[in-house]
């Protein structure tokens, strides 16, 4: 048996310590994998721009110059955590779980110089009234999709992967695989159709929602689609792409991809409650989720819904704290070579309003994350490089209120207050027709559709239309709200 490739461990000169907590969470700074040097300059920080566009503080270049990070323009800093702000929160959030019927919604805000603002609402469990903790394990979906890519890119540096290797280096099969890049599929820039938009897969989801799927058995769904454009020529949110990456994390990582992930990126980030289940196990304590991705557009208890359909692009669980931790980890490259992590914020247009999209990670009016979706939970994980603010969101419901994600009105009340400058905001997903329609739309408008529900994992299709979802609750691979309408993970 060849031995298992190893990374080279971080160095601890870049560790580093949140200093509005009473403990240390762990966030650890990274230098490099085997093979590249340790890292001596802080990471790129990112400048976001009005055309939707945005780049490194070195410029458009790819590559990071040593040195301190420039300070990012624009916006202006996020507001001080008074009493007289955590109040207002407390109003706007409650305000919102009302409105938009929401179970419960655990919150961590964090700007430097402030105490940490930590509040769950509302409830965990519907059936018995047990309120919501701050402690609950939550699925986390499309998030994953950032820990996938930091996957790639920590093997980039290590020299095992490049990020303009064809993905037909790694798995073999994949249709025009020689004209792909692992770059293209982390940019959502492949063209290759999403299998969680496919009638077939969704009517096998929704047929048995507890159904074990493997990522071959996912792959084959897209596979007998056409192309929807030229490779790196348009922006198309595709759960397909992440689950490549995932099959050539484990190539080139010599492990299964939860051993990877787990060895290389959850332990050196400090993240003790984060976990890539490999079937519809859920640890304690966690809260109960709630879907209306049904057969009957019924809203019904999804906790125990297999997410193997989401995999690499959206299958995680996660907590509050390691969630502040990982806004932090992502937007700062303190795993990733800062040559690595300005590649990463290299981030081009997606069609929506002030949203551009990086290697598996967005930029959204000056927030760096992601935001993930499954059904019966929501995520935001974001940070704001010009205050080093953190906001999660951490939501048990993927039930639209008007078309909007409760992830995203949370995130735009929250931003609102605390960032009046920068503030939250993804655009309603409009209703769509069939299934297939996202597959066949401009990269804007699927992005639109999309309104990044796809950040947060696989789960339903773009938009809130897609595949009918599950019966029973056993969550509608993100496609499918209502019926015949699919929301895929985002």
């Amino acid at each position: 048996m060849a031995p298992t490739p190893q990374l080279r461990p971080l160095h601890t000169a870049r560790r580093r310590v949140r200093v509005a907590a009473l403990t240390v969470v762990g966030l650890l700074a990274a230098a490099g994998c085997a093979g590249s040097p340790a890292p001596t300059a802080a990471p790129a920080v990112v400048t976001p721009v009005d055309d939707g566009t945005a780049t490194g503080s070195t410029g458009s270049s790819a590559s990071a110059s040593p040195g301190a990070p420039t300070a990012p323009s624009g916006g202006g800093p996020a507001l001080a955590l008074t009493p007289a702000v955590t109040a207002r929160l407390d109003a706007a959030i409650t305000r919102v779980l009302a409105q938009a019927a929401v179970p419960g919604v655990i919150v961590g805000v964090s700007v430097p110089g402030s105490e940490r603002y930590v509040k769950a609402f509302g409830v965990a469990n519907q059936s018995d009234g047990t309120p919501m903790s701050t402690a609950l394990n939550m699925r986390i979906g499309s998030e994953t999709k950032t820990f996938t890519v930091t996957a790639v890119l920590r093997l980039v540096d290590a020299g095992r992967m490049q990020l303009d290797d064809p993905i037909s280096a790694y798995v073999q099969g994949v249709p025009g695989g020689d004209g792909i890049t692992l770059r293209q599929l982390a940019e959502m820039r492949s063209g290759l159709y999403s299998y969680s938009n496919d009638p077939d897969f969704q009517n096998a989801l929704i047929s048995n929602p507890d159904r074990q799927f493997s990522p071959q058995e996912l792959l084959a769904y897209a596979f007998r689609h056409p192309s929807g454009f030229q490779p790196g020529t348009q922006f198309q949110y595709s759960n397909t792409n992440t689950v490549l990456l995932g099959l050539a994390v484990e190539k080139a990582g010599g492990r299964p991809l939860g051993d990877f992930l787990q060895q290389e990126v959850f332990s050196p980030a400090g993240l003790t409650h984060t976990v890539f289940p490999v079937d519809a196990a859920f640890p304690a304590p966690h809260a109960q989720g709630y879907t209306n991705q049904t057969a009957n557009g019924e809203t019904v208890d999804a906790t125990d819904w297999n997410p193997s359909w989401a995999w690499a692009a959206g299958a995680m669980i996660s907590q509050l704290d390691d969630m502040q931790t990982w806004a932090d980890v992502l937007a700062t490259g303190t795993l990733l070579s800062p040559a690595t992590q300005a590649q990463r914020l290299r981030a081009l247009p997606t069609g929506l309003p002030g949203t551009s999209y990086g290697l598996g990670l967005f930029i959204n009016h000056g927030w760096i994350g992601h935001n993930g979706s499954l059904p019966g939970y929501q995520s935001l994980v974001l940070y704001l490089p010009s205050s080093q603010a953190t906001l999660v969101v951490l939501a048990n419901t993927d039930v639209p209120f008007q078309g909007s994600e409760p992830s995203t009105l949370f995130g735009r009340a929250i931003t609102e207050i605390v960032s009046p400058g920068n503030v939250y905001s993804l655009p309603p997903a409009p209703p769509t027709g069939s299934p297939g329609s996202s597959a066949n739309s401009s990269a804007a408008a699927a992005a639109a559709q999309a309104s990044f529900r796809q950040a947060s994992a696989a789960g339903r299709p773009t938009g809130r239309t897609g595949t009918p979802g599950p019966r029973r609750g056993s969550g509608v691979a993100g496609h499918g709200a209502r019926g015949v309408r699919r929301r895929p993970c985002r």
